[in-house]
């Protein structure tokens, strides 16, 4: 099972990227035993759920598309899109997946005033 925020990039935290993740996962499968003929793939996400950012999941959604065709890995089932998120089941080995939509997500949190300063407040802190 894979999750990353972002088609490709370079720098720290590599792990948020696709090409990066995917590669990783792929590699990682094969050393413990998997033959490569044998993959599927299923698809979760890719949802635009913050109306004022760049529609990332849909640049996502292409990315994840385009590196399983070129490797070679069917997607056997996905649902993808949409404006929510979704959280993921997964069985590896039978390979069940199940998905869960959550309904409420805040678009964005707006910071909290800073607290106002209190003079000759009677209160000591030790």
């Amino acid at each position: 099972m894979n999750h990353f925020l972002l088609a490709d990039g370079d720098g720290q935290e590599a792990m948020r990227y696709g090409a990066y993740a995917m590669e990783i996962l792929i590699n990682d499968l094969l050393k413990i035993g998997a033959s490569r003929d044998r993959l599927e793939a299923k698809l979760f996400g890719g949802a635009k759920i913050m109306e004022r950012l760049n529609d990332i999941g849909a640049e996502n959604i292409l990315f994840a598309r385009r590196f399983l065709a070129t490797e070679g890995i069917p997607v056997v089932g996905e649902s993808l899109g949409g404006r929510r998120a979704r959280r993921i089941e997964f069985w590896p080995v039978g390979g069940r997946a199940r998905q869960r939509e959550i309904d409420q997500f805040v678009e964005a949190v707006e910071p909290r005033p800073a607290p106002r300063h209190v003079q000759d407040a009677a209160i000591e802190l030790f």
